[in-house]
């Protein structure tokens, strides 16, 4: 029976939480944010208060920084990237048709085999009204779930200040969690912890890496290679990378459809596209996956996928920044369940010995 009432009890917890997420991810945005920012640059400002520097004055020094790093980034990319969206929305349908015409020319009916002959009969313009359409939705269920925030300035004020205040206090934090802790489950709940921290760690700061990697690396490749829109394909293939291999086949895909409409029919421009996706997609594999996020993260790409869409969807941006940690935990969660399940009776069907 006490058993059972601590199942209820955490049952009953973990709703009340997620009917408070659901209520109030209006106005989360920035406090979420500004929790995420503390949790990446967190291990930071513990090697820094190891050096003798005071805490305080090392998560100063550490928002600061990251202001400044990120304004500036503002200044020089941002217009760069609009005028290049905006360019590329333009030069869609363009490239689109020039594609197509590609593959009907009867001079080349082998591509016409690959690509399929259906590709050739498509109309591009309704296909381009039904993706605006879709893209218009997706993006007002993401707005619909931020637009609480008043106004982008709140974001760019209230995440600093949350981040400053989490990255200060964290192990206060920490340490007061843990008394609240049922005394004789304390232990296994600390080992839960551990292991979902070790998973949202590893797979947060690791994949943040890879992704800005491989997106300084695209964006740098293709815009040597004179890929129209380069630096906007790079870039948007390094946020998709979030996701394993989701941003090599995006750079792949969109990179090499823009070089063959671009650049047809001369092969050279062609060819080297091809040789920096190539050259990203064994960077990511061989290199970048296997020493910054590593093989123990237990978080399969179907099941991330999953998690970011169906957060997204219900939460907008909030539910972008909960996705991975929930992921986590509840696979984490999982495998303890079953754990627990195979060691039961009800799994091996002997009785328990009576006392």
């Amino acid at each position: 029976m006490n058993l059972r009432r601590q199942v209820l009890f955490w049952i009953a917890t973990l709703a009340v939480f997620v009917v408070l997420l659901w209520l109030l991810h209006q106005i989360l945005l920035p406090f979420v944010a500004g929790m995420v920012l503390a949790y990446l640059l967190d291990p930071l400002a513990n090697r820094i208060e190891r050096l003798g520097i005071n805490r305080f004055v090392a998560a100063i020094g550490i928002v600061t920084l990251f202001i400044l790093i990120f304004t500036l980034l503002i200044i020089l990319v941002a217009p760069v990237l609009v005028s290049q969206l905006l360019a590329f929305i333009d030069n869609l349908p363009v490239y689109l048709t020039r594609l197509q015409e590609l593959v009907a020319n009867s001079n080349r009916p082998w591509l016409s085999k690959i690509v399929g002959e259906g590709f050739s009969k498509v109309e591009i313009g309704p296909l381009m009204k039904e993706g605006a359409g879709a893209m218009t939705v997706f993006l007002a269920s993401l707005w619909s779930g931020g637009r609480a925030l008043v106004s982008l300035f709140s974001l760019i004020v209230i995440t600093p200040v949350v981040a400053f205040y989490f990255i200060n206090d964290w192990p206060r934090i920490v340490a007061a969690i843990d008394s609240w802790l049922p005394r004789e489950q304390a232990n296994t709940i600390r080992g839960l912890i551990r292991e979902i921290d070790a998973a949202i760690a590893g797979f947060v700061r690791g994949q943040t890496a890879v992704a800005l990697i491989l997106g300084s690396f695209y964006a740098v490749g293709f815009t040597i290679t004179g890929l129209s829109f380069g630096l906007l394909i790079g870039l948007f293939a390094g946020v998709l990378s979030f996701v394993p291999y989701a941003g090599s086949l995006t750079a792949f895909v969109l990179s090499v459809g823009v070089a063959v409409a671009q650049f047809w029919p001369e092969w050279t421009p062609v060819v080297a596209v091809v040789a920096v996706n190539l050259v990203g997609q064994l960077l990511e594999g061989n290199v970048l996956s296997p020493y910054l996020v590593g093989p123990s993260v237990g978080l399969h790409p179907i099941w991330l996928m999953f998690a970011l869409l169906a957060f997204g969807y219900l939460l907008g941006f909030v539910g972008l920044l909960v996705a991975i940690p929930m992921a986590a935990a509840v696979g984490v969660l999982v495998r303890f369940a079953l754990k627990q399940y195979l060691a039961s009776p009800f799994y091996t069907g002997e009785e328990r010995p009576q006392l």
